[in-house]
C-alpha cells in the first residue's frame, strides 16, 4: 500500500516540475522577445517592426505553449 501511494506521490511530483519547467522556459522565452524588440525599437529606431514582433512574438508564443502543453 506505501507503495502505491509513494508512486502517486512520484507522478504528482513530476507533473509539478515539468509544468514549473514549461512556465520558467516561457517567463524567459518572453522576456528575451521582449528585450529584442525594445532594443530594436529604442536603438534601431524601428518602431513599427518592433511592435509587431512584440505582439506577434508574444502570440505565437501562447499559442505554441497551449498547442504543445
Amino acid at each position: 500500500m506505501a507503495d502505491g501511494t509513494t508512486q502517486d506521490e512520484f507522478r504528482a511530483h513530476l507533473d509539478t516540475y515539468t509544468s514549473f519547467s514549461k512556465l520558467v522556459l516561457f517567463a524567459v522565452l518572453w522576456v528575451i522577445l521582449l528585450l529584442s524588440s525594445m532594443a530594436l525599437g529604442l536603438v534601431a529606431h524601428i518602431g513599427i517592426l518592433s511592435l509587431l514582433l512584440g505582439v506577434g512574438g508574444t502570440i505565437v508564443l501562447l499559442i505554441a505553449f497551449a498547442v504543445l502543453g
